[in-house]
């Protein structure tokens, strides 16, 4: 036996082992995280064994909030304040002094150790205008030190913000991608160190047409892959807006084009349960199993009449598939 095929067979046993002990997904309560966040972006760390939820911390007029949150735990039930990971009221974040987004991250292994990309949005000091920058750190709860630079500062169809950004790094070739666009979908290339993007692959590739009662791509675009399909998820409407709601497409590459699935709407409002708002989500597959899951944000039902679009908070729900059709989800 060579040792490649030792070290695989030691990997898939540990696979086994983990996939035995994996957290029960289908008890979840909802809402997961105390107060109000939105936007929410989960990973799980191979240095740390903990999943991690980053969010948009809510609750302020004008979406105002000025600094992320971080919550980890080991079951997906019981979540451990983490902290601030970043924060653009202070200088931590030299070009940026508020409205800060719809976080996303990757770890990446790189030169014998793990190394996480928070990538977010934030207004230009003393601008309206959203840019696009990353921060680095060697935990997954930080401290993060961000560039000096945004790394997207202009749209490529001349319109929308450049928010809601996503990463994603194709298991297939191990190359990463850059998505974002608010009112458009644009993807490029990530270089080597995951720190710029390669202006020359940038491509728009907005899933076409729909209404607001469908498909019509708004933002918060969301990418995995699964069983040779990659999938594109995006939230449709307003965040304000009780039909905020997910649909998805597929594509043969991380780059597009997407072919908007035939029933595309997955997440939606249940007025019967008081549930409302259900967008901006990200997915995650328990290591070791074919089990996923979604984490998004709804409207408190409480201010669904009073500024329903800063009152969000987190949950959680089962992501499940028929071949490579997502199931609709049944929020709880």
């Amino acid at each position: 036996m060579n040792i490649r095929t030792l070290i695989m067979l030691i990997v898939a046993a540990a696979f086994r082992v983990y996939a035995a002990s994996a957290p029960d997904i289908s008890n979840i309560s909802n809402p997961i995280l105390p107060e109000f966040h939105a936007d929410p972006e989960i990973i799980y760390s191979n240095l740390t064994h903990r999943y991690y939820i980053y969010s948009t911390t809510d609750g302020f007029p004008g979406w105002g909030g000025q600094y992320y949150t971080c919550y980890s735990s080991d079951n997906l039930t019981d979540w451990k304040y983490e902290g601030v990971p970043l924060d653009v009221s202070g200088k931590q974040v030299s070009w940026a002094d508020g409205n800060l987004w719809a976080p996303a991250i990757e770890e990446k292994y790189i030169d014998g150790a793990y190394k996480y990309f928070l990538y977010f949005s934030a207004a230009l000091n003393g601008k309206d205008n959203k840019c696009i920058g990353v921060a680095v750190a060697d935990h997954p709860a930080g401290p993060f030190v961000a560039l000096p630079e945004p790394m997207i500062t202009e749209s490529p169809v001349g319109y929308g913000q450049q928010i809601d950004v996503d990463v994603f790094t194709d298991p297939e070739t191990g190359q990463s991608y850059l998505y974002w666009g608010n009112g458009y979908l644009a993807v490029a290339e990530l270089s080597g160190d995951m720190m710029s993007v390669n202006e020359t692959t940038i491509k728009v590739i907005t899933p076409e047409g729909g209404t607001l009662d469908d498909y019509n791509y708004r933002e918060g675009a969301y990418v995995f892959y699964r069983d040779g399909v990659y999938y594109f998820l995006w939230s449709v409407d307003d965040t304000g807006s009780p039909n905020y709601h997910v649909a998805y497409g597929t594509s043969s590459s991380p780059a597009g084009p997407i072919k908007v699935a035939e029933s595309p709407v997955i997440l939606a409002q249940d007025p019967d349960k008081e549930i409302y708002g259900t967008a901006h989500n990200s997915v995650i597959r328990i290591p070791g199993t074919d089990d996923w899951l979604i984490v998004y944000h709804r409207i408190n039902k409480s201010y669904l009449d009073n500024a329903p679009g800063i009152h969000r908070e987190v949950c959680a729900d089962p992501l499940r598939f028929t071949g490579s059709r997502i199931l609709p989800v049944h929020p709880h």
